[in-house]
């Protein structure tokens, strides 16, 4: 059974930093490609940053140079830091994972920025 659990979300001031950890199990995680993705209220599920396999990694435009995606392949846990937070950062924060060419997600760990 794969099993992705987010953590780490909460209420920050704009201009602040958080960092979301999802961790995951029953996957060989270290073949999974992975992601972070956020969903505000009235708004489309949108794609925040990814980083495949082999550590390739990649960007929303409203989140490069703020925010790092990165993994432990020895802890099963992939992250996301985020700095310099802005209001319209707001959302929850999904984990996805990509492996044998099925797609898994977590639950979701709520973000808010206040400003």
């Amino acid at each position: 059974q794969v099993q992705l659990v987010e953590s780490g979300g909460g209420l920050v001031q704009a201009g602040g930093s958080l960092r979301l950890s999802c961790a995951a199990s029953g996957i060989i995680f270290s073949i999974a490609a992975m992601g972070w993705y956020r969903q505000a209220p009235g708004k489309q599920r949108e794609l925040v940053a990814t980083i495949t396999s082999g550590g390739s990694t990649s960007y929303a435009d409203s989140v490069k140079g703020r925010f790092t995606i990165s993994r432990d392949n020895a802890k099963n846990t992939v992250y996301l830091q985020m700095n310099s937070l802005k209001p319209e950062d707001t959302a929850v924060y999904y984990c996805r994972g990509t492996y044998t060419r099925a797609n898994y997600w977590g639950q979701g760990t709520q973000v808010t920025v206040s400003s």
